[in-house]
């Protein structure tokens, strides 16, 4: 696995990898190096020795780097001479940090190729709203249109291929964003609700928080339940967002195949006790995770792929004993 120093002025590296934590989980053979007011040159490039140094492989490292020509970047450099295998990339920022981790799960992928990689995928992250203070680039001319796909048409196989479900409260957010959805590779998102998708406002967030390349929907349950009918999205690999448990159940009684669900975060609300520190369940929440287990979907629950999954009998079990000492109060 290539190894990766951060690199900047001040905390900037050590919090950025903190925040990719969050995002994409802990990381091993990850190194961070920070240049303080009260260091000169030298100081740096002996704690940059010692980052490399500390790295399980030393053969393939990438540095991240936040500033062209300062010094961190002057003492990586010149560091790095001599080591042909090494790659520096500037403009530190948290999309590329994802990137990299996301890359770097490839083990054919060296050094070099993971910062060619970084140099398009860091920028795309820079964004802006309004959209239209982007700058106009021209687009090449196309084909002409071919209007909407008539009903009846058959892409692919005919059939939509949902390539995972999960229930997050939150729906889409940066570690959906981010690291689930480098990880599935989907060419749509699709969030599933009645709510959100009658809310103008939260609906617009969403749509505006879809990772670059990754459209993303927002569907009521019965439109979804249309979709998995239509031949139409036979070309469609999709990643399902349900905000609650009750939604799958409906989605799934609707007669959307769905097989496995993954449980990623449940809001505490009054009423419901805490199982684990990104789960709470009420009454009604264990009552439909039961029946969609007797209807044959298998649940996992974790907040990022590189996380173990909880136990989800053991959550089941905490969560009824301490329903039922709760009521007893």
């Amino acid at each position: 696995m290539v190894g990766i120093v951060l690199a900047s002025h001040g905390e900037l590296a050590a919090g950025v990898r903190q925040t990719g934590s969050m995002v994409f989980g802990d990381q091993e053979n990850v190194a961070v190096v920070s240049l303080e007011p009260s260091m000169g040159p030298d100081d740096f490039r002996a704690n940059l020795e010692k980052a490399v140094a500390s790295l399980e492989d030393q053969e393939q490292v990438l540095f991240l780097v936040d500033l062209w020509g300062g010094t961190p970047f002057n003492q990586t450099s010149a560091f790095a001479k001599g080591h042909d295998t090494w790659a520096i990339v500037t403009g530190l920022n948290l999309p590329m940090l994802i990137e990299a981790y996301s890359a770097r799960i490839d083990a054919t992928k060296s050094a070099h190729d993971i910062a060619a990689h970084l140099v398009s995928e860091g920028r795309k992250g820079v964004r802006v709203l309004p959209e239209g203070l982007e700058p106009k680039v021209a687009a090449p001319k196309a084909a002409a249109h071919a209007g909407a796909i008539a009903p009846g048409t058959v892409l692919g196989d005919g059939k939509i291929d949902i390539a995972a479900v999960r229930i997050d409260t939150r729906l889409l957010h940066g570690q959906v964003a981010t690291a689930w959805t480098k990880q599935i590779a989907p060419n749509r998102i699709i969030v599933v609700s009645d709510g959100v998708a009658h809310d103008e406002l939260r609906k617009t967030m969403i749509e505006q928080a879809a990772p670059p390349g990754v459209p993303a929907n927002v569907v009521p349950i019965s439109k979804m339940v249309e979709v998995a009918k239509d031949p139409r999205f036979g070309a469609t690999k999709a990643f399902l967002l349900f905000e609650t448990p009750q939604d799958l159940l409906k989605c799934i009684e609707g007669g959307v195949d769905i097989k496995k669900a993954n449980i990623g975060s449940m809001a505490h609300s009054v009423g419901k006790v805490v199982v684990t520190n990104a789960i709470a369940m009420g009454e009604d929440d264990v009552k439909t995770i039961e029946r969609l287990r007797e209807l044959g979907v298998e649940f996992e629950a974790r907040k990022v792929p590189s996380d173990a999954s909880e136990n989800v009998d053991a959550m089941l079990k905490k969560a009824k004993a301490d329903l039922a000492a709760q009521a007893n109060q």
